[in-house]
């Protein structure tokens, strides 16, 4: 099959019947114009070239019995994002398949980090580090994963700062797919070592990763791309959707509950719009009650195009060249900015920046209070946290959760200077004595 990107649109109000079986999706839609499109391996609309989403056909909940009955069905459910097929773009026996099985991390009561910040309402840490390849994408790459199999391809690829190259080589490699990979020459060593040890083609492009994703959309609309799906970019609107999982799983784990206020780091700006998305499905559902909430962005400053617009109050996004060591956060022109923008003024929430030096200050914190190791994208929201509770933007008697999406072993570079042995000592308790550590 043809790595697509655009398709005929739909006639009427719903997709046509298709053969494609990805449970309750029942279309794509453009989420600028509306125009409806069959599911297929595209992603931008013909009629505007406004990006696409999927559509859905949700379980119904007209009554107080048919949520306890939603409800009861995902709990019993396996403890990953397959509790939660029947909101998903996968087949119904999903479970069954070859899967890394991501989802359902920790949910982390972080008193500590509380106490640190001056929080005096609950603060939680959502830590996906605790995902199969260490980071949320895994989460996205297995509804990626489904969409490729429906399709019809037999490579997996993605342009990716790092964690993607690492999850799609794991996720092929368990699905049984062949997977080629692209990410920028200088990222950090741990990545390029987890991306690479599956067994598929990791190749380093020369430039940011803004450079990676135009070359990965030439080779799309070639030949050479036949077969390919690329799960951020002709699969993107099924890749997207599986952020929706983190939504789904906080607010499951506060007791079907809403968060009163969540802070999300920034790279394509996919994340925070469909953790939005999924929030309001859920009240849409009546699984949690509705009430008002706020999204908080978190950038780098050395790459913070969407918090600069925010800031100064427009609507467009100015694309930037990255300078951070968060890489992973490293997207000078981010796809969901504007969408971004939109989410966090809507909520009432706010889109900051920090500094390396103040993500490097927050990996630190959250290690040192909770013993959670992030990687710089979670330094950098913990590290948002901060500045949003000093600045009075972030109110410290709500309950917040606080995403940290990938695991401090694969940006080690970004601590290991001050972050060594405290004394080499001899083998004696004298030598201890002296080191004045007793």
């Amino acid at each position: 099959m043809a790595a697509q990107t655009v398709a005929t649109p739909v006639s009427g109000t719903s997709a046509s019947a298709s053969a494609v079986d990805l449970g309750p999706a029942s279309g794509l839609s453009c989420r600028e114009c509306g125009t409806r499109f069959e599911l297929g391996p595209i992603f931008a609309c013909v009629e505007c070239f406004g990006p696409l989403e999927v559509a859905y056909e949700l379980p119904a909940t007209g009554s107080a019995e048919d949520v306890a009955a939603l409800r009861a069905a995902i709990e019993a459910g396996p403890n990953n994002i397959w509790r939660y097929a029947p909101l998903l773009p996968v087949p119904a026996d999903v479970a069954a398949k070859p899967s890394l099985n991501p989802g359902f991390t920790k949910l982390v009561d972080a008193e500590n980090l509380a106490k640190e910040l001056g929080v005096t309402g609950k603060l939680y840490v959502k830590d996906d580090s605790g995902n199969p390849t260490h980071s949320f994408k895994d989460r996205v790459v297995a509804i990626a994963v489904e969409a490729a199999r429906a399709f019809g391809f037999t490579t997996l690829s993605c342009s990716s700062t790092g964690n993607l190259a690492g999850a799609v080589g794991a996720a092929a490699a368990r699905a049984g797919f062949r997977s080629c990979v692209f990410i920028p020459h200088d990222l950090e060593q741990g990545k390029v070592v987890m991306a690479g040890v599956y067994g598929g083609d990791l190749v380093g492009i020369e430039g940011n990763y803004d450079d990676v994703n135009r070359f990965c959309s030439e080779l799309i609309g070639d030949p050479l791309g036949e077969g390919w799906g690329f799960v951020n970019v002709n699969l993107r609107p099924y890749y997207g959707e599986g952020s929706k999982t983190l939504a789904y799983e906080i607010c499951e784990q506060l007791g079907w509950q809403l968060p009163d206020q969540i802070v999300i780091p920034i790279a394509s700006g996919s994340q925070l719009t469909k953790i939005d998305k999924g929030l309001q499905e859920l009240i849409k559902l009546g699984l949690v009650e509705d009430k008002p909430y706020k999204i908080f962005g978190a950038q780098a400053e050395g790459c913070s195009p969407v918090s600069t617009a925010f800031k100064a109050g427009h609507d467009v996004v100015r694309p930037q060249k990255p300078n951070t060591i968060a890489k992973s956060l490293a997207i000078g022109n981010p796809a969901d900015g504007p969408y971004v923008l939109d989410i966090a003024r809507r909520t009432g929430g706010y889109v900051e920046d920090v500094t390396d030096e103040q993500v490097v200050e927050a990996i630190k914190i959250l290690a040192r209070t909770e013993g959670i190791f992030a990687e710089t994208a979670g330094g950098v929201t913990v590290g948002v946290t901060k500045k949003l509770i000093e600045d009075g933007r972030l109110d410290p008697s709500l309950t917040t959760v606080v995403l940290n999406t990938g695991d401090g072993l694969k940006t080690l570079e970004a601590v290991a200077a001050d972050s060594g042995q405290t004394a080499t000592i001899r083998p004696s308790l004298d030598a201890f004595r002296a080191a004045g550590l007793a």
